[in-house]
């Protein structure tokens, strides 16, 4: 039993909130980009309450399970890289690299069926100019896909700095505002997932 009162420097260190994790100007970024995207569902919900009965079509053409592909997919990845960030704070550079390329390996899966699923509606005469439903669809789709590329190519140049030591438990500032933006694109996905394809 300790018998002596915490100092000072503990009480303020015990009392201290918790630092975000990556530079603030990542969180700004995040932040405009969920007000877009949100801006962007309340626009497919809107539309959606103009003609309910053509969007209930709509929906019944797109893919659901590669739909439920893709959001395991990208939850996949989002764990990955999150691990990535735990092996670069053990002091584990070379690991924390390996993990961010498997996240960057899962993100893939959803590319190749987000495009397989564009393919399949092209062949099925389904464009942004077919109707209302498939307009907002692709806009929304497709804007988010721009994301998870960009954040795939965040993953990467974050993967090769780890692989030359340019990364360490002290000085993960790029790697954690990384890690920040890719799970912000997760996110955005697991929302737009049951509001385009579930959600009547």
């Amino acid at each position: 039993m300790n018998i002596f009162p915490k100092s000072a420097d503990n009480i303020a260190q015990a009392s201290a909130s918790p630092e975000l994790p990556g530079d603030i100007v990542i969180w700004f970024l995040i932040l405009l980009e969920i007000t877009t995207f949100a801006l962007m569902f309340l626009a497919f919900s809107w539309v959606r309450g103009q003609d309910r009965e053509l969007f209930l079509a709509g929906q019944q053409v797109l893919h659901p399970l590669a739909g439920l592909i893709n959001t395991i997919a990208l939850l996949t990845a989002s764990g990955f890289v999150a691990q990535g960030v735990i092996e670069n704070r053990r002091n584990k550079q070379n690991h924390a690299a390996y993990w961010l390329y498997a996240g960057v390996a899962s993100a893939t899966v959803y590319v190749v069926v987000k495009c397989w699923e564009y393919w399949q509606l092209g062949l099925a005469g389904y464009g942004l100019e077919s109707n209302e439903f498939f307009m907002v669809y692709f806009l929304l789709t497709g804007f988010h896909l721009l994301h998870v590329l960009l954040g795939m190519s965040f993953l990467v140049i974050i993967a090769r700095k780890l692989r030359r030591g340019g990364y360490g438990p002290s000085d993960a500032l790029g790697l954690e505002s990384g890690a920040c933006y890719w799970h912000m694109v997760d996110l955005i996905w697991v929302l737009l997932f049951p509001i385009v394809y579930i959600i009547h």
